[in-house]
């Protein structure tokens, strides 16, 4: 879906009080175990409004940074999923990489960890309530992040 930038159809998956967070991380010693904290930097920390604005502006003839198209390519691995006290979540941890190729030669991988809160809504679908995607790096090596993870 995202591969095939069907973004609409990708909004639909989201629950409405979804929160799509991508913090900054920081190179600390071992024993401090706050490379995360919510009130440093984040790539991301969207919510349902801002992530429609998102899909908007992507699908605008103004996006020229997206013409010609990014080629995308998600891999997700070692899926692990948690049972919840809630037995309608799951915490599901995840690896990604994104893969993009965008004109002839300009080429950017990134690699991550997510994890996310899947939630059943009524009706019986299943839909994302939070994603919190851990970059390996902790300098963006990427010229822009225009893309979902």
């Amino acid at each position: 879906m995202l591969d095939d930038e069907n973004y609409d159809e990708w909004i639909k998956l989201l629950t409405d009080d979804i929160h799509y967070w991508m913090p900054g991380i920081q190179a600390r010693y071992r024993k401090d175990k706050n490379q995360i904290a919510p009130d440093r930097m984040a790539f991301f920390d969207d919510d349902l409004e801002y992530l429609k604005l998102r899909v908007s502006r992507a699908k605008q003839p103004s996006a020229w940074a997206e013409d010609p198209p990014t080629r995308h390519f998600h891999l997700v691995s070692n899926i692990e999923v948690e049972v919840t006290v809630d037995p309608n979540e799951w915490v599901v941890h995840s690896v990604i990489v994104n893969s993009r190729l965008r004109c002839e030669d300009d080429k950017m991988d990134m690699h991550a960890r997510r994890k996310d809160l899947i939630r059943r809504v009524e009706g019986g679908a299943l839909k994302l309530a939070r994603r919190m995607i851990i970059l390996q790096e902790t300098v963006l090596l990427s010229k822009n992040i225009n893309t979902f993870l």
